[in-house]
């Protein structure tokens, strides 16, 4: 098997149904492909889901909600592909987006993690690869602080940079990411897992980058490749000084954002960032 498409759904099926048909549509000739859903335990019925007569569609029903990583790395060990594309419901392949993704990856085998040029739906442009968070980072992102420090904001989501040139970056949006399995399984290579479950929502792509990083392989942001990604910030639908106590997923980015400084340490350098 070339490549295994896994996506994790989370009460995501009217956005699922789209996604799935820009599968259909890719560009996806002469690879043997199988594409695996994790319904992570949200309630939504997928039995009557439109597959579009996708190649090798599994559908896993996991008994609890395992969280972002942990419903990935449920499909992920089901996976049976060279390649694995993690993608999110909400997104849109354009046709040739798959296959330069991993063209690149099998000339380049230097890098380990590759990411698109996202777009929102309205064709603006999704700011998808950042700098390693410094620790008040995230304070600034959730609080009034943000408007004092506009500077220091723009330079952690990389707005400074054009967005139009394949470069190495410290971390990618993890909504569509590709990389070959066998990372994973390389005994010169450490990975904790794929995606440290620890992280229930938000900072497990972050986590993952720096992985890669850890053991020498690269993270590209690669713009020649185009995703469209229908984001919307869940976990900012209350002001900050509100968001803790009526906000889950306000408390679980907080979780995370703890866990990950608590794990990497203060450095915001990037490991091994001799690329």
């Amino acid at each position: 098997m070339d490549l295994s498409i896994v996506i994790v759904n989370y009460r995501s099926k009217d956005k699922l149904a789209p996604c799935l048909a820009s599968l259909a549509a890719a560009d996806l000739r002469d690879l043997q492909y199988e594409v695996i859903i994790v319904e992570n335990n949200s309630g939504d019925f997928l039995g009557d889901l439109n597959t579009f007569d996708l190649e090798n569609l599994k559908i896993i029903i996991s008994p609890r909600n395992l969280g972002m990583g942990g419903g990935n790395n449920l499909g992920i060990r089901e996976a049976t592909g060279r390649f694995i594309l993690v993608l999110n419901p909400d997104t849109k392949v354009t046709p040739a987006a798959i296959k330069l993704m991993k063209a690149y990856l099998e000339a380049n085998p230097i890098t380990g993690l590759i990411g698109p040029k996202l777009f929102y739906p309205d064709g603006s442009l999704q700011l998808s690869c950042s700098r390693f968070p410094k620790l008040f980072i995230p304070i600034l992102r959730r609080t009034f602080l943000g408007r004092y420090f506009k500077r220091w904001q723009r330079e952690f989501t990389m707005a400074d940079f054009d967005h139009a040139t394949t470069t190495p970056v410290d971390w990618l949006m993890g909504s569509c990411l590709l990389f070959k399995k066998e990372y994973l399984l390389a005994s010169e290579h450490h990975f904790h897992s794929l995606f440290d479950e620890r992280y229930f929502m938000y900072f497990e792509d972050i986590d993952l980058a720096r992985q890669f990083w850890s053991n020498g392989l690269a993270v590209v942001y690669y713009p020649t490749a185009v995703v469209i990604h229908d984001h919307q910030r869940d976990s900012a639908k209350y002001p900050w000084y509100q968001a803790i106590f009526y906000d889950r997923l306000a408390r679980a980015h907080i979780g995370s954002w703890l866990k990950y400084f608590l794990k990497w340490g203060l450095n915001s350098n990037r490991p091994n960032g001799r690329h």
